[in-house]
């Protein structure tokens, strides 16, 4: 029994060395690092890669970066001009893939809703809450039935389309009014390491 507990005391005390950063005793087992240094390490090394991102042509910087291998080829780039014809285009095939999208999903929800007999539900509710004949006729379909519900569907979608195409083309002249007043956006890119 005192051998368990001078096992688990020697173990706690290595313990305790690693996570106040003192050096274990010679001839004991070395003891892994702590989260703390680990997270420490890390944002160090995330610090050192900015500053060398900050300014590309700081050798020091990219040296302490990345101390034991070449450092990565850095260019400090500016977008002066975006062309509004390659935005429209692209903006217009993923505006078409979102209306695609969204009618695809009310289509989805509504089959669910309906194989679920939400739609029936409501109609027994109506019926017991007000009463009377006229609530013996009233059906909720009428008014959000599949060929209603689908018609405003692709309605709200083609305008999408069309207000996502035309607010990014008008985006890509304002950039470009701004970027020829102020110079456009600076970039750093970085050659990736792998």
């Amino acid at each position: 029994m005192t051998d368990r507990s001078t096992e688990s005391t020697a173990t706690r005390t290595a313990a305790d060395r690693s996570s106040t950063g003192t050096t274990p005793a010679p001839g004991s087992k070395p003891a892994t690092r702590g989260l703390g240094e680990r997270i420490s390490s890390a944002v160090g090394k995330a610090t050192d890669e900015h500053r060398a991102n900050a300014d590309p042509r700081s050798k020091a910087a990219a040296k302490k970066a990345s101390p034991n291998r070449k450092p990565p080829r850095r260019a400090r780039l500016r977008l002066t001009r975006i062309d509004p014809w390659s935005v429209m285009k692209t903006s217009f095939l993923l505006a078409i893939a979102f209306g695609v999208v969204t009618v695809v999903s009310v289509f989805i929800i509504w089959s669910v809703l309906s194989a679920a007999g939400v739609w029936d539900s409501i109609n027994q509710t109506v019926q017991d809450v007000v009463g009377g004949e006229d609530a013996g006729t009233w059906d909720v379909e009428k008014y959000v039935g599949m060929s209603r519900v689908m018609g405003f569907t692709i309605l709200v979608s083609v305008v999408d389309v069309i207000l996502i195409t035309a607010i990014a083309t008008l985006g890509a002249f304002l950039y470009n009014m701004a970027a020829a007043l102020l110079g456009g956006v600076e970039l750093t890119l970085a050659e990736d390491e792998r």
